[in-house]
């Protein structure tokens, strides 16, 4: 349940106008009484983001598929494939078919093993069908490989230069429950296109897992022994949840399990196969949301044997792995508010954990996967934090420079301050960001993070809500309550069964915590967030009067009906432990609307129209309420748009709404 920060009326309109939204949320003098002080302006330049980021095998070449992001929001709209020499950052940006237009995008990157050539899917504008396409390293010869009826994702090649992919053919939305849904009508059991594991042959797709598994994600096995990977029959925004780990063979064979959950609390992320072949690595913990991976380290030999757990106990969360070139297990951890990188050893037993690297920064936290050129052991990561923007660095673990600069001279003027608190017998730690310059006591606006399974990292956001909050003198809190990663899987599974409960008392000892560390004025506190964020701000209001301004986006309002309405449903089993149906009670206990008459908190929400994560009938019920109680509150419903808002002119209304909201209620 991850969301970001969407009016119909924008659809449509000319640049003037949506440049005229721009200026308004740009100027931090237009909500506010006369009298109040201003602050410093927002930052007006875009934040150029990299979406995809991929090292050649010889370390010469780094290809990334990146863009400009909208005011406040994070999707760039139009996208560039780009390749820059390592040696010197000489710069390529090669030219697509389609032109430099929205959707327009090319996407997963990958280069051919002899390094000459980066092969990538480019979607035709206005469709979910791909081609295919080849390109030198100088950015010469494009060349198509094959057009497709359907979305293409996470292209690799195999050491024997084959190309595989995972490919739905026919698709009717785009890839993952967060992208918008198709419109609820027609046969509802027709059975759902699946994702395949498919190998790029003569201009043409051989397919190789079967028509009945959707597979999530996947990797080669060396010397034509097939693939690895998870999968689940059925829906594939739904069923994650249920995902086994399967070796798949290219002769037709039926695919063989692997591993399968030994808990209904436990899902599998980032298979990865050794070097040498004999090994698959996975993360498996409690997860929320595929593509938001957090827990344990599992090993398990591929041709049968007992998996491993190589991180028993863990007070961390590993959230990606690669195999290095001497065939180390390297993984990427969320240890409180730091990010590492460990050396886990072999991977076929339990060794002592070496931490190769340490920060509080970001590293490589939107990238497809982590990845090593060998023999050099390079690495190209995305760098950032809250008050710097990203750049690609490449070098070996810990030792990265710069090889972009395109966002230079972005900075954020903020302090940042990482704060640790107790509540009941937990240590939970969050951020609190304030204005550079403090000028008597600040209102504080708590951002509650997506998941629940996710965590608040440092991250540039750019303009946009947190940078405009500063600017216009709040203070920004972002906690990560139970059920966050960060201090392992009994953290994040203490949630369990206990939604809102627990973790909104930890919320609360946060901003405690916060008012004693910074001058906060406690008597004016606004809450937001979106998705699990939303859910937490609609059940912050029923229980606390002590926020005076909320808006909710992407919220839950009432967890049985959200049952029978949302796409993605089997999520909710390993948190309540039944279906709504065996128990309603437990799903009543955490549900706002089954307290909605305590609410005297003025209230926003807002929604994708089709959310089929937390669908818009959740935000619509929970306004409705409301208003019937005369209890201030204004709804958006966002046309077209899914879990999280891509199109800049919504991002840049919702944005501007949320602001005034907070204006008109807090200062």
């Amino acid at each position: 349940m991850t969301a970001r920060p969407t009016d119909p009326s924008l659809h449509g309109r000319n640049a003037a106008a949506r440049a005229l939204i721009l200026v308004l949320l740009l100027a931090p003098g237009r909500f506010l009484h006369a009298a109040e002080p201003l602050g410093e302006p927002a930052p007006d330049k875009p934040v150029h983001r990299y979406l995809h980021v991929e090292i050649s095998p010889d370390g010469g070449f780094v290809a990334s598929v990146e863009g400009d992001s909208p005011i406040g929001g994070y999707y760039p709209p139009l996208r560039d494939l780009v390749i820059r020499r390592v040696r010197d950052g000489n710069v390529v940006r090669v030219a697509l078919p389609c032109g430099h237009v929205p959707e327009c995008w090319p996407g997963s990157p990958v280069w051919t093993p002899d390094g000459k050539h980066v092969s990538f899917a480019l979607r035709t504008p206005g469709s979910h069908a791909r081609s295919l396409y080849t390109v030198a390293s100088d950015g010469s010869g494009l060349k198509k490989l094959l057009d497709f009826s359907g979305t293409i994702n996470d292209l690799r090649y195999g050491t024997d230069g084959r190309l595989a992919m995972l490919a739905t053919a026919d698709a009717d939305k785009e890839t993952g429950a967060t992208e918008a849904g198709t419109p609820i009508s027609g046969d509802l059991d027709a059975v759902p296109p699946e994702q395949r594991i498919a190998i790029v042959k003569n201009e043409s797709v051989q397919w190789v897992s079967p028509p009945d598994l959707y597979v999530y994600e996947y990797d080669w096995r060396p010397a034509g022994k097939g693939f690895v990977g998870t999968a689940s029959p059925g829906n594939g925004d739904n069923n994650w949840w249920t995902a086994r780990l399967y070796a798949f063979s290219e002769t037709g064979t039926a695919p063989r399990v692997i591993y399968e959950q030994r808990s209904p609390r436990q899902q599998l992320a980032d298979p990865t196969v050794s070097r040498d072949g004999r090994t698959v690595a996975f993360i498996a913990g409690l997860m929320s949301d595929f593509g938001s991976t957090g827990g344990d380290v599992f090993t398990v030999p591929i041709d049968g044997g007992a998996a491993m757990n190589l991180t028993p106990g863990m007070a961390a969360s590993a959230t990606a792995l690669t195999w290095s070139c001497d065939g180390r297990l390297i993984a990427k951890l969320l240890t409180g508010d730091r990010t590492e990188f460990a050396d886990l050893g072999s991977g076929v037993r339990e060794e002592n954990q070496e931490i190769l690297w340490g920060g509080t920064d970001s590293v490589a936290t939107r990238s497809e996967r982590i990845q090593q050129s060998c023999p050099a052991g390079l690495m190209a990561v995305e760098h950032e934090s809250f008050t710097e923007p990203p750049e690609i660095e490449v070098g070996t673990i810990g030792r990265w420079r710069n090889l972009t600069a395109e966002n230079t001279g972005a900075h954020l003027a903020a302090q940042v301050r990482s704060l640790w608190w107790k509540s009941d017998e937990f240590k939970v730690q969050g951020w609190l960001l304030l204005p550079e310059h403090l000028d008597g006591k600040l209102p504080l606006v708590t951002i509650v993070h997506g998941g629940p399974a996710a965590a608040a990292v440092p991250g540039y956001s750019g303009p946009g809500l947190v940078p405009t909050l500063l600017a216009h003198g709040y203070a920004v809190f972002r906690p990560n309550p139970r059920g966050s990663y960060g201090q392992g899987e009994r953290f994040t599974v203490a949630n369990v069964r206990d939604f809102g409960h627990g973790d909104l008392r930890d919320i609360l000892a946060g901003i405690d915590a916060a008012a004693k560390a910074a001058p906060i004025d406690a008597t004016r506190l606004g809450i937001t967030g979106g998705s699990y964020g939303g859910f937490m701000t609609m059940w912050a209001v029923t229980q606390t009067d002590r926020f005076k301004a909320a808006v909710a986006a992407a919220g839950i309002s009432n967890w049985l009906s959200y049952y029978g309405e949302n796409g993605i449903d089997a999520w909710m089993l390993p948190y309540f432990g039944a279906s709504a149906y065996e128990d309603p009670a437990v799903y009543a206990q955490s549900s706002p609307i089954n307290f909605i008459r305590n609410v005297r908190t003025p209230t926003f929400a807002y929604v994708g129209e089709r959310d089929i994560e937390c669908p818009a009938p959740q935000t619509q019920e929970f306004w409705h309420a409301l208003k019937a109680l005369n209890v201030p509150t204004s709804i958006m419903i966002y046309p077209g748009e899914g879990h999280g808002l891509r199109e800049p002119g919504h991002v840049a209304d919702a944005t501007l709404r949320t602001l005034k909201w907070f204006e008109r209620y807090l200062k």
